[in-house]
């Protein structure tokens, strides 16, 4: 299945197959958490969430589309091509009160 819609991907935890573009990853020790990424995150990927005092990326949410590289003011944004399924913790932040896409 193609989990063409964010819902069938967060249901589901995994990435739509059809995206050629790795997911991103964001480096904390880099990131200063001005969350400018997040704000440019398009809402049908949604897939940047303050975790903590982290800023993550979901990666079976990230389409590699680039939107959130030039919002990063130092660069700590990067291609993620041997990527990890996210953590479980991290599950719980999309659809909750935490989820600034919904």
């Amino acid at each position: 299945m193609a989990h063409g819609t964010r819902l069938e991907r967060i249901v589901d935890h995994e990435r739509n197959a059809k995206w050629k573009n790795p997911p991103l990853r964001i480096e904390m020790s880099e990131c200063i958490n001005c969350d400018a990424c997040l704000r440019h995150c398009p809402p049908q990927f949604g897939a940047i969430f303050n975790h903590g005092a982290d800023v993550v990326i979901v990666p079976e949410l990230c389409s590699g589309c680039d939107k959130c590289l030039p919002a990063c003011p130092v660069n700590c944004i990067y291609p993620d091509p041997d990527w990890s399924p996210a953590p479980a913790a991290w599950w719980g932040l999309p659809l909750s009160r935490l989820d600034p896409y919904k």
